[in-house]
């Protein structure tokens, strides 16, 4: 619709409402067209020179349903240290992190677990869930080495924590150097928030009919059941909801008067919080019921694949958690439990 105001610039000024108009069908076609797609990584880093430069990132392992991504340092040192980002599968893709990366490069090998879009995924790749979840972050942490430094963002810092019990009763060797908890729902009942609460109040059989949706035919995942991405972007919105109307309300006037760029704070916001991806459903019920309802971290009861976990057993990696006083997510308190 904005190619209409473009194309004939006389319609935003014969009606007093044009340039408004304008502005409004320049923020809503952004906005639908960054909710289809994946952006781009496109890390910049400093050298040792003091120059910025971009990090390509390289795949060092392919699987069905996450890609092991390399973005290495930019340091001349003979020994780094390495650093994994596991970052959450709930809904955004792993390049929101990507400030994350850009501040470890230059000291650190930074791999990073870019979730894949559900909907691509064929049906024929099977399922994916919390034990499989797990079954991953023991592949990479083995693959990187015992002196990788695990940093685990909200959604997967349980899951973190599993996959290092699982190393520490499979393979103590491989244990990693540290671990490093941000946000996450160790324990949800610690200090409940409107997220912890609507998915230990409700119903799982409730979302299964309600919230769990085939791929359609268009992608490469048809038929797939999943929990879409659009679905918890909306979730995500409504709880400060007045806050990204004042913004895009803020947008359209800024679209409307010509002061709106590119790279002006609100696309550059926008462009990676309204890019969302699809969750295979199987994980999403499962995360729900074990992790929220059962609190199976929490309680130290987290069984995988059969096989009951012992989060003490994780003695020898270091241990660090962080967690954010304004967290409306995962509120302070669920971490460090």
């Amino acid at each position: 619709m904005s190619h209409l105001f473009d194309q004939s610039p006389a319609l935003t000024r014969l009606h007093p409402f044009g340039s408004l108009m304008n502005g409004w069908s320049k923020v809503a076609e952004k906005s639908l067209d960054r909710i289809d797609s994946k952006p781009d990584w496109a890390v910049e880093a400093l050298t040792p020179s003091g120059q910025s430069r971009p990090i390509k990132p390289k795949i060092v392992l392919d699987k069905a349903f996450c890609a092991l991504t390399k973005f290495a340092t930019t340091s001349k040192q003979s020994s780094v240290e390495t650093v994994l980002i596991i970052a959450p599968m709930s809904g955004h893709y792993a390049t929101l992190a990507r400030n994350t990366v850009a501040s470890l490069v230059p000291d650190c090998n930074v791999y990073v677990t870019d979730w894949k879009n559900a909907r691509d995924v064929p049906t024929s790749a099977g399922s994916f869930n919390v034990d499989d979840f797990v079954d991953y972050l023991v592949e990479f942490i083995t693959y990187l080495g015992p002196m990788t430094h695990v940093f685990a963002i909200c959604q997967p810092a349980p899951l973190a924590a599993a996959a290092a019990a699982r190393l520490a009763l499979d393979n103590p060797a491989a244990m990693p150097n540290s671990l490093i908890l941000m946000g996450g729902p160790v324990d949800p009942a610690a200090n409940p928030s409107a997220v912890t609460d609507y998915a230990s109040k409700t119903d799982i059989e409730h979302l299964r009919s309600t919230v769990i949706m085939p791929v359609g035919d268009e992608y490469a995942g048809a038929g797939r059941l999943v929990y879409p991405g659009l679905m918890q972007l909306t979730a995500f919105m409504s709880m400060n909801a007045a806050t990204h109307i004042e913004a895009f309300v803020r947008q359209v006037g800024a679209e409307s008067d010509g002061t709106a760029h590119d790279h002006d704070r609100h696309n550059s916001f926008y462009n990676e919080y309204l890019a969302v991806m699809d969750m295979p459903a199987e994980f999403f019920l499962d995360t729900v019921q074990r992790i929220f309802k059962d609190r199976d971290i929490a309680t130290n009861s987290f069984v995988h694949h059969g096989q009951k976990l012992d989060l003490g057993a994780v003695r020898t990696t270091r241990l660090l958690v962080i967690e954010g006083g304004r967290d409306d997510i995962s509120a302070p308190g669920q971490c460090k439990a």
